[in-house]
C-alpha cells in the first residue's frame, strides 16, 4: 500500500524534472546575444597621471645677515614685486660698521697721499745725494703698503655696504608670498631652519608627474625620440583636485633623461598658463594625455574575460562560441580595448557578457531576433 501511495509522487517528480529540462533547453534556444563584427576605426584615448603643481620659480627667502627683525612690510599671501623690500633687520650695528669702513678709507687715502709726497721728496734728495738709496727704497715700500692698505679699506667698505643693504630683505622675483613664520623681534640668521618667507612666481605653473618606463618607450617609438615627443605631443589637460577641468590646456616641455631606480618611472613636466592665479604652488591634480590611434581594432571590455592574466573573447564560429586569446594595447579608456593580436577584420565576437558564456554555447545574435520579429 505504501508503494502504491508513493508511485504517483515519484511519477510527478519525474515529470517535473523532464519539464525543467525542456524549459532549460527552451530557455537556451530563446537566448540572444549582442554580437559585433570586427572592423577598423579611429580612437582618441586618454590616460591620467597624478601630478604635483609648482610655480615656475619658487624661492625660499633667507636673511644674509644676522639680527633682529624690526619691520615686516608685507602681508601673508600678498603679491610682491621683484626688488620689493619684505623685511628689515636691525640696521644699527651695520650702519656703524659701514661708517667705520668709510672713515678707514679716508684715513688710508690720506696715508697714501703722504707716502706719495715722501717718496717724491726722497727721490729729489737722493738725486742730490742727500739721502741714501735705502731711504729711497723705504719710501717706495711705504707707498706700496699705503696703496695696499687703501685697497683693503675699500674692500671692507664694500663689504660693510653690502651687509647694510642685506638688512633690507628684498624679493628676488615677482610672485605670491607664503605664510610668514616669524614676527617682529625675532632673531634670525642665514642658518635659520625655516625661510623668512617663500615667494612663488605662479603666472605659469609646472605640473610634475611620472610615467612608467614601458609607456615612455612606447612614446619614443611613436615619435622617434624624446626631443620629437616633446615637440609633437598634443596639448594636455589638467583635472584639478576638486574634480573640475582647468580652463587652459598645457604643453609637455621636459622629459627626464634618466629612469628612477626606485620606482622605474620617468619624470615629466608640463607647463600651464596661470594668469588668474587659480593654481597654487604645492597643489595637486591629474594630467590627462590624449593618444590618437588610427586604423585600429576596437572592442568593448565587456566582450572580454580574463583567465590567469590572459584576456579572451568568444568568437562566433559556425554559430557557436569559440574562446580566443587576444593581445591588447596598454592604452585604453576604461571602456574599450585596442586589439593588437588574436582577431581579424570580419571576425564576429560576442560583444557583452563574455564571462557568462561557455565554450560551444550556441550564439544567436539580437539582430536575428529583430529579423524574426
Amino acid at each position: 500500500m505504501k508503494r502504491i501511495k508513493f508511485l504517483p509522487l515519484v511519477c510527478a517528480l519525474a515529470l517535473a524534472g523532464c519539464g525543467n529540462t525542456q524549459q532549460n533547453t527552451q530557455s537556451e534556444k530563446d537566448t540572444y546575444y549582442e554580437t559585433m563584427t570586427i572592423s577598423l576605426g579611429d580612437r582618441t584615448l586618454t590616460t591620467g597621471y597624478s601630478a604635483a603643481i609648482s610655480g615656475v620659480q619658487t624661492v625660499e627667502i633667507r636673511p644674509q645677515v644676522s639680527g633682529m627683525i624690526t619691520d615686516i612690510l608685507i602681508e601673508e599671501g600678498e603679491s610682491v614685486r621683484k626688488d620689493q623690500i619684505l623685511f628689515i633687520i636691525d640696521q644699527t650695528p651695520y650702519k656703524a660698521a659701514y661708517e667705520i669702513a668709510v672713515a678707514n678709507v679716508k684715513s688710508a687715502e690720506a696715508a697714501l697721499s703722504t707716502a706719495q709726497l715722501i717718496l717724491e721728496s726722497n727721490r729729489n734728495l737722493y738725486n742730490q745725494d742727500v739721502v741714501s738709496e735705502f731711504d729711497l727704497m723705504t719710501a717706495q715700500n711705504d707707498l706700496i703698503e699705503a696703496e695696499a692698505r687703501l685697497a683693503l679699506c675699500k674692500a671692507e667698505e664694500v663689504n660693510a655696504s653690502n651687509n647694510l643693504s642685506y638688512t633690507e630683505v628684498r624679493s628676488p622675483v615677482n610672485g605670491v608670498a607664503s605664510m610668514i613664520p616669524y614676527r617682529v623681534g625675532a632673531l634670525v640668521s642665514s642658518g635659520i631652519t625655516q625661510p623668512l618667507v617663500t615667494v612663488s612666481d605662479d603666472s605659469r605653473v609646472y605640473a610634475y608627474f611620472s610615467m612608467a618606463e614601458n609607456q615612455m618607450l612606447d612614446m619614443v617609438q611613436q615619435y622617434g625620440s624624446l626631443a620629437n615627443a616633446i615637440k609633437q605631443m598634443p596639448e594636455v589637460e589638467l583635472i584639478m583636485s576638486n574634480g573640475d577641468k582647468y580652463e587652459h590646456t598645457g604643453k609637455i616641455n621636459a622629459i627626464s633623461g634618466t629612469i628612477s631606480e626606485s620606482t622605474g618611472a620617468v619624470s615629466i613636466r608640463a607647463v600651464f598658463n596661470n594668469r588668474n592665479h587659480l593654481l597654487r604652488n604645492g597643489g595637486s591634480g591629474t594630467i590627462i594625455i590624449p593618444t590618437t590611434l588610427t586604423g585600429c581594432m576596437v572592442i568593448p571590455q565587456a566582450a572580454t574575460y580574463e583567465l590567469q592574466d590572459r584576456i579572451f573573447v568568444y568568437k562566433v564560429v559556425d554559430g557557436k562560441a569559440s574562446s580566443t586569446e587576444i593581445k591588447v594595447s596598454s592604452h585604453n579608456n576604461g571602456v574599450e580595448y585596442i586589439v593588437e593580436e588574436g582577431l581579424q577584420v570580419g571576425d564576429i565576437i560576442v560583444a557583452e557578457g563574455a564571462g557568462l558564456i561557455k565554450e560551444g554555447t550556441e550564439i544567436r545574435s539580437k539582430s536575428e531576433k529583430e529579423g524574426e520579429e
